[in-house]
Parts: C-alpha cells; structure tokens; sequence
C-alpha cells in the first residue's frame, strides 16, 4: 500500500485533537430548511423506542423501555417471544440492540437492559447477545452483569457498537453516584467496556493486570454515555454523554484513558451550584466537543449514505431536550458548524442509518421516523 501524504497528515491531525488540552465548542446553532426532506413515520403508536436494528430483509427489531421486543415486519408489527428479562426501573429498562458485524453468517444479536439478577436489591445494566428463530428469542447468554445492584434510577448508559476488529463496546453511566463509581476502576459504573463478541475479556484491555479492576473496562470518568458510533472514517469509536447542566459532552475513545467526570467538567449542577472548579487535570481527556446550553443528548450516527450528499460524513445527534436532531458538520475530524434539522420532531431517542440508505428517528410517544430527501 502506497504513502499517501494526505492521510498521513490527517492521522496527525487526530492525534493531535485527542491530546489537545483545548476544549472545543459552538454556540451558534443554524437551522435548515425543511423543504429538504420530507418525513415519512414508518412504525406509529410506541412509547419509548429505545433500540431499533435493521435485519437482511428490511424489516426492524425495536426495543420498548417497558421491556416488549418488537419485529416489524411487512408493515406489523409483532411482539418477540422470551425477550430479555428486563425490569423499568426510572430511566433503564430493555435498552439498546446491536447486530453482530457477521450477523449474516451468525445470527448473533446483543441488547442491554436493566437487570435485577445478582447481588443487592434494584437493578444494574447487564449486556445479552441471542439469535432470533422466527418471532421467539432463542441460545440467550448473558455476557456481562454490571454490579452492585442499587435502586439508584438514572444514568444506566447502555449504547452498544462494535469495532472494526470485532471488538463489543457497550457503556454504563455513573449510576447516580457520581462520586464513587466514575474514578474507581475497582467499581462498575461510568465506564465505557470492551468485550470479545461472546464475553470474554481481550487480553490487552487496559486494566487486565490490575488484580481488583473490573478487566472488561475500557475507559473511565464518564457520567451518562447514550450515544455511541464508529466512525467511517478512523473506525474509532465516538461517544456522547449527558453531562450536567452545560456539560454534555462527545468524546473520542482512547484506551486506559480518565474523561474526568467529576474531577472535571464544562457543566454545573442542575440549580446552578458548581460541582468543582476544575475543567482540565493532568491525565484526564478533554472532551472533543462539548454543547453549551446542554442538549440532552441520545442516540447517534455518522452519515454514510448518498442519499444525503449534502450531510454525507456529518454526524447526527438527537436531543432529548429540545426536540430535535442536531446535524454536526465534521471536518478533519473536527466538529466545525452545528445545524437544527427536524425541529420539533419531539424527544428523540435514537437515530440509525438503515440497509437502504434512509436515516430513522425513534421518537417517544410517536414511533419510528424516515427521513426522505427530496429531489
């Protein structure tokens, strides 16, 4: 394979933006028309779509908060027999889906959901791959169980995405103890895990020599991560997390590496109390882009279609908050414009680029979402 001088000096470019003490956000939000694109909803009457997957035949697996595992499938839409075993506890409950890279040949299909299994009473985020044997779930293996079990009603996390290497990545927010569980890698909770796609630890993940780490973590230091996507262009995997007020944050993951929450952060309590002085320390990242006013982030995805020229290789981002998906111009690996699309579409929840090239919304209280450009 050939030097090329331009890839050579792009890589350094993202080396230097992950190593950059530089914070890096945009204020100014612009908004595009909607004569760009029409919206079609594809699957009506859900409550809190959660997960969605798009399977070889077009149809969609969707997961429900409330725990149901719907198919959709010709146009209905069918309840899957022995879903995960999943309790709604605050914000968890059946959460995402991911198809195994090779789901073709294997069939594997992972979820994570809100568990009560294991020890002390309330429930903490487990991770399930299983196949699917028409409408009925089926050879079901729970791959990680986070612990210890708590009451606690937020920040479960719970994204999952693989790598170009097979690699499972899945995340676990700080579980309302933001003061304990984000800097102990001795704890569960507020870490972003790496797992072989049938469980196992790989054996260069960051903290498998540390006898009382929990060796599937991959980093540490965040609080809520609820979107995360590959790249298309590094292969490397980008999160975002609900921060606090003022704080939420899209992070570029690095091995071993500190995110700092609570150590430091951009945000401040929900009344307006600081939660420290601090947004940098030696040896914690900065975070890659950071949205201030926050947006209550959820759900992502990189543009990879050319049904949408004019966004192909952005980033898309719902927001919880306001109602509407964020397009975020990258270039250079740099987030350099912010513009509101579907504004006023309602809390979205997830966003998936589907087999056929469409974009797909998962909103609450409305279903799932096509975004037709039109000619």
């Amino acid at each position: 394979m050939g030097f090329n001088l331009r890839n050579y000096f792009l890589m350094i470019l993202l080396v230097v933006s992950l190593n950059s003490i530089a914070q890096y956000t945009i204020k100014s939000v612009s908004e595009t028309s909607s004569e760009d694109y029409r919206l079609e909803t594809v699957v009506s009457d859900l409550v809190n779509p959660w997960g969605m997957a798009f399977l070889k035949d077009g149809s969609i697996l969707i997961s429900e908060k409330s725990g149901q595992l719907i198919l959709f499938q010709n146009g209905v839409k069918y309840r899957i027999k022995n879903p995960p075993k999943s309790m709604e506890l605050g914000q968890g409950g059946l959460m995402d889906i991911e198809l195994h890279p090779n789901y073709k040949e294997n069939g594997w299909i992972y979820f994570s959901y809100a568990s009560n299994e294991g020890i002390g009473d309330g429930g903490n985020t487990a991770i399930m791959r299983a196949k699917l044997d028409g409408r009925t779930l089926k050879d079901k293996e729970v791959i990680y169980k986070a612990s210890p079990n708590t009451n606690a009603f937020a920040h479960w996390g719970s994204r999952i995405e693989f790598d170009n290497d097979g690699y499972l990545y899945f995340s676990i927010g700080d579980r309302y103890n933001r003061d304990v569980n984000p800097q102990d890698i001795n704890r569960d909770g507020g870490k972003i895990y790496r797992l072989k796609d049938d469980g196992q630890i790989p054996e260069d993940n960051p903290f498998v020599n540390d006898p009382n780490a929990k060796k599937a973590i991959f980093s540490y230091g965040h609080r809520n991560p609820q979107g995360m996507a590959k790249s298309p262009f590094t292969g490397r995997i980008w999160i975002h997390e609900h921060g606090p007020k003022g704080g939420d944050e899209i992070n570029i993951l690095r091995k071993g590496l500190n995110y700092g929450w609570p150590v430091i952060t951009y945000g401040k309590n929900y009344n307006g109390t600081k939660i420290t002085d601090k947004t940098h320390q030696s040896g914690m990242a900065q975070p890659h882009f950071y949205w201030d006013p926050s947006i209550a982030p959820c759900g992502m995805t990189f543009v990879t279609s050319d049904k949408y020229p004019k966004w192909k290789g952005d980033l898309l981002v719902g927001s919880l908050k306001f109602g509407y998906v964020e397009l975020l111009a990258i270039e250079e690996f740099q987030v350099i414009k912010r513009t509101k699309i579907l504004d006023g579409i309602g809390r979205v929840r997830n966003i998936r680029q589907g087999t056929d090239g469409y974009i797909y919304v998962a909103v609450e209280g409305e279903g799932i979402i096509k975004v037709i450009p039109k000619d």
